[in-house]
Parts: structure tokens; sequence; C-alpha cells
């Protein structure tokens, strides 16, 4: 990836208009597998079958350059004209499960865990220690501190359209229950806690217990069991 200020919105936005748009495809082959010429395709081949990785415009000319020796085929595609490829994560020192979708541009810290189904969009930062739970949703930017529980189904509002100086800031320790709603520009204080279901509008403050829509404070932290909001360390090892 380019070097770009994920900061700024408008530089991210011109990074994607300017980027190569990439249909990646997967196509299995059966036929005369030694007299095709898979081109600029990466492929794995045997006498008669063959699967192949590539461009959908390279597959295409495969097919029209080969087709009296292929006998059967079938094309897989999961995206069209993508602007940004996924993060590779294989070298992160963290438990990423399957079918989490992170793109390139995310940080993540040290004993982060994404859960099944999660999204993570560019310019998102995941503190170490952080677990975003299942099919909850990071936005372009987000920025999520250390220790931090991003419940299942949450969403943490991106900032990228309408472009905005400042993006979601969740600080350390902060507990968000499952399908919450954190919108664009609100910064949740340190070791603040907000219910499940509810749409945070505004600014939260250390500490606060928030809950409702809008959500608004209704005790501190100290107050509630520690069952409630204690974060497991063996997740994260």
């Amino acid at each position: 990836m380019m070097e770009i200020d994920l900061t700024d919105p408008y530089e991210i936005a011109r990074y994607i208009k300017n980027s190569k748009k990439q249909t990646q495809v997967k196509i299995t082959l059966e036929g005369k597998i030694k007299k095709i010429d898979f081109m600029l395709l990466k492929s794995f081949k045997s006498k008669s079958i063959a699967i192949a990785f590539g461009e959908y415009d390279e597959v295409k000319k495969l097919l029209s350059a080969n087709k009296k020796y292929i006998k059967n085929y079938c094309i897989e595609c999961d995206r069209r004209n993508s602007a940004i490829p996924l993060l590779d994560i294989k070298n992160l020192d963290a438990r990423i499960e399957p079918g989490a979708i992170i793109r390139e541009g995310v940080s993540i810290g040290k004993g982060a865990v994404i859960m099944m189904g999660a999204v993570i969009n560019i310019g998102a930062i995941i503190g170490e220690g952080t677990m975003i739970d299942m099919n909850a949703v990071v936005g372009a930017r987000g920025i999520i501190g250390k220790n931090v529980h991003i419940g299942a189904g949450s969403v943490v509002a991106g900032i990228l359209e309408p472009p905005s100086k400042t993006p979601v800031i969740i600080e350390d320790d902060v507990i968000i229950g499952a399908n919450a709603v954190i919108l664009e520009g609100v910064k949740v204080g340190k070791g603040a806690v907000v219910g499940a279901l509810s749409v945070v509008t505004k600014d939260v403050e250390p500490n606060a217990v928030v809950i409702g829509s809008p959500a608004k404070m209704v005790k501190k932290r100290e107050e509630l069991e520690s069952s409630k909001i204690e974060i497991l360390e063996d997740l994260r090892d």
C-alpha cells in the first residue's frame, strides 16, 4: 500500500480513486490441460483438472484462446472493481477468526481478537488486547484503544463520507454491549460502559455507564458488578 495519511478522509478518497480496481476470480477447468496457455494466471494443474487465479479479463482471454481444449469450467468471484485489498494477516500477533473482513490500511495491536463476521475498514486502529466481537463493524478511521470489548453486532461509525476531521475514538478499557451504535465524531472515555442496543450521539465521560437511545449516563462504572465488565485474559492469550 502506498504511503498515505490514513487520518485524512480526502487522502483516503484520492487513494481509492487512483487505485487499480481489481476483479479477482478463481477458475476451475476440466480438459486437455497441457495444451492450455494460462498466460498471466497463477495455476495449479494435473492431467485433466486445473485451478487458476487472476483478473477476470485475463480469465476471459484464456477461455477465448483455449476453448477447443476446455471441456467444462466454473468461475468463482467475490468482488468487482475492488479498490482496496484485504489486509495480509498471516504475521499479525493477534487472533483473527474465519470470516472477518479487514481491509488494508488497518492497524491491529498485539493480542487483539477479531471474531467471525467482524468488518474493519481502512484507517481503523485496533489496540492491544481489544476484542471486536462477531458481526461488529469498525468504520473507516475508527480508533479503538487497548483492552476494549466491542460487542457483537455493534457499529463504530466510519468517518469517510461525509468527511470529518474527527474520527470516532474509543479509549482504553471501554466495554460496548451488543448491537450498540457509536455515531460519527463521538469520543468514549477510558473505562466507560455502553449498554446493549444503545445509540451514542455525544461524548461519554470516563468510567460513565450510558444506556438508551440517545444514550444517557445512569451510573459510574464502579457501581457495576465486576463480573459484568470483566475482560478475560485467557481469550487474548
